[in-house]
């Protein structure tokens, strides 16, 4: 079969197992197979050896924190290359380089380089094939860095046959516990599967319980840990709806750091100091994590200056996330997906909208902590529209509805995202905040309509 056209290729990707829409299956070694990626990766001559990488896991942050690596990467004079998942709005949004997704083109022309490939190896499913074509489009454009976020877990992920500079692990919680298990031991055991012999590992802020695990395998296999919060210290500084600004000091600067605290400023030492226009305080410490990790990409001699991180984190996008799309009124989107990420929004819309009332736009979908993320949003919400993504997974909206009213919610359902979103902006009352979460499939649909209507002009009357 040759593969002419991007749907061509889109339809050739898709006629293998693909485990993101599936509601259940085993997270296990016979199903999750990283042997028979590695047979794929080494019939396509390795493309993964050809740059230097960075790995990044963990349940919330891991993107916020792989962009603001790779933009300050980037700003060093570095080509870098940026592999996500999932996408918002179209599959080109998961292989970046340099801030711009793959095109089209090179998209088809690769679906045809890897297919007789696949084809010999067998079993593989969609998501292991996008990761070879990523690593053979970062090596094909010759990058010199790639910062490579972990699909699902990490031990048995795609993603987890490369070889970094760096290891990076943000805040872990509770989510796809079906698969990688209920408890926060063992959700780090897995995501710890990235941890490799002697590779330096920089870990968030983590609760106890999943700390322990991670600085135990770390220990197993003599990588050196560099903790956020423990070593690397953080803290915020002023913020609007436009940025904010974080400053970021090490350990061993803690005494300097004092005294410039004792002398308000005056002291000629000043930690690090950025502005960043990622909102909310989880923000912060994903840009904390991010500074950790390319102090350790300095210290391995690697030439990133102050100013090309100062310059990368003021530049850094990443939509979906406590994103203001519209001032007047005001319209929030964030891909919160369970309960400690629907608390860090809560958290977020208090501090840049107090007392403000919310009006809710939200679907999820059937797999998550659906009463959880409630139960953390619904003081903030006056009125709820349930909504329902075109994806396998999405949970039907009377289900959620009836869970919705059992937290005293003013619910209804209104399908498509795009007719809910559009229902809450006629009825936005003056002062209201517009809030549209739960999955980021429902966001990334809104987010789609939005840029249509603002093409065509829209009155949104």
């Amino acid at each position: 079969m040759t593969i002419r056209t991007y749907d061509d290729a889109l339809a050739f990707l898709y006629s293998f197992v693909d485990y993101s829409t599936a509601r259940s299956y085993r997270y296990s070694p016979d199903v999750l197979d990283l042997g028979r990626v590695r047979d794929l990766l080494l019939r396509l001559d390795n493309p993964q050896e050809a740059f230097a990488s960075i790995h990044v896991a963990g349940t919330k942050g891991k993107g916020s924190v792989s962009s603001f690596i790779a933009s300050a990467l980037k700003h060093s004079g570095f080509r870098t290359g940026l592999y996500t998942s999932p996408h918002l709005q179209r599959f080109t949004e998961r292989i970046v380089v340099d801030g711009a997704e793959i095109s089209q083109k090179e998209f088809i022309a690769l679906a045809n380089q890897v297919q007789p490939a696949v084809e010999a190896v067998g079993g593989l499913t969609v998501y292991e094939i996008m990761t070879a074509i990523a690593f053979l489009h970062f090596q094909k454009v010759k990058v010199d860095f790639a910062v490579i976020e972990v699909g699902l877990g990490g031990r048995l992920d795609a993603t987890n046959v490369i070889m970094p500079a760096v290891a990076v692990i943000t805040s872990l919680s509770y989510d796809h516990m079906h698969l990688l298990g209920d408890s926060l031991s063992d959700i780090a055991y897995e995501k710890g599967g990235i941890i490799k012999p002697g590779v330096p590992v920089v870990l968030a802020p983590q609760q106890y319980e999943a700390e322990q695990v991670l600085l135990r395998l770390a220990e197993e296999r003599h990588a050196p840990v560099i903790q956020v919060g423990k070593d690397v210290h953080y803290a915020p500084g002023s913020h609007s709806l436009d940025g904010q600004v974080v400053q970021f000091w090490s350990n061993t600067e803690q005494e300097m750091m004092d005294r410039y605290v004792e002398s308000a400023g005056v002291e000629e030492w000043a930690p690090a100091r950025f502005r960043i226009p990622l909102l909310g305080y989880h923000q912060v410490i994903n840009s904390a994590v991010a500074y950790a990790t390319l102090q350790q990409l300095i210290q391995q001699n690697f030439a990133i200056s102050q100013a090309a991180i100062s310059e990368g984190f003021g530049e850094v996008r990443w939509e979906g996330r406590f994103q203001i799309l519209s001032r007047e009124p005001i319209v929030v989107l964030d891909s919160a997906h369970n309960r400690d990420s629907a608390l860090k929004l809560r958290i977020a819309l208090d501090d840049y909208f107090p007392g403000q009332p919310v009006s809710m736009v939200f679907g999820a979908s059937a797999d998550k902590d659906i009463e959880g993320m409630l139960a953390e949003l619904s003081p903030r919400i006056s009125r709820i529209i349930i909504t329902q993504a075109a994806h396998p997974r999405a949970a039907d909206p009377e289900s959620l509805e009836r869970i919705a009213r059992g937290f005293g919610l003013r619910a209804e359902c209104i399908n498509p995202p795009e007719d809910a979103f559009a229902t809450a902006f006629r009825r936005v009352a003056p002062g209201e905040v517009i809030l549209a979460t739960g999955s980021i499939f429902v966001v990334g649909e809104i987010l789609a309509y939005w840029s249509r209507m603002q093409d065509k002009g829209s009155g949104w009357s």
